[in-house]
């Protein structure tokens, strides 16, 4: 899914639960006058207005929200861009454990690796007798 539909996507499960929670905000989310494209159209043009390059959580929910309590309210152009949305993954327990189970073997191999290469190392060698015919400074 693209980083734009799944900003789409996160505003709306927002939206739904703040519905479900608070009857006064469920009143204007029923509005038929109103939808999430035109509310995703109006958070974008309020970004583009501030100069942000990105805003927090509670801002763009804040502004959505504002969309929705406003009767009349500038949505303004259509904006063509791409959204990046920061949300948190859930892992399954079942995921957990796979993941657990490919960082161990991960691990397990590249402590073989590192073994496998000290051992193919060449070893050093002892320092041969130096023969006769060769003379040192201590020889004079």
């Amino acid at each position: 899914m693209k980083g734009t539909e799944r900003f789409k996507q996160t505003v709306k499960e927002y939206l739904d639960g703040r519905a479900q929670t608070d009857e006064l905000f469920a009143v204007s989310y029923a509005k038929e006058n109103k939808n999430l494209d035109d509310c995703i159209t109006f958070i974008l043009n309020q970004v583009k207005a501030s100069g942000c390059c990105g805003m927090t959580d509670d801002e763009v929910w804040s502004l959505a929200i504002h969309y929705y309590d406003e009767d009349n309210i500038d949505v303004g152009k259509p904006i063509s861009c791409g959204i990046v949305v920061n949300h948190k993954v859930e892992l399954t327990d079942e995921e957990k454990a796979q993941a657990r189970k490919d960082a161990i073997k991960a691990y397990q191999e590249e402590e073989i690796r590192k073994m496998q290469q000290r051992n193919s190392r060449p070893k050093p060698t002892a320092k041969t007798q130096t023969s006769q015919s060769e003379l040192s400074l201590f020889d004079f």
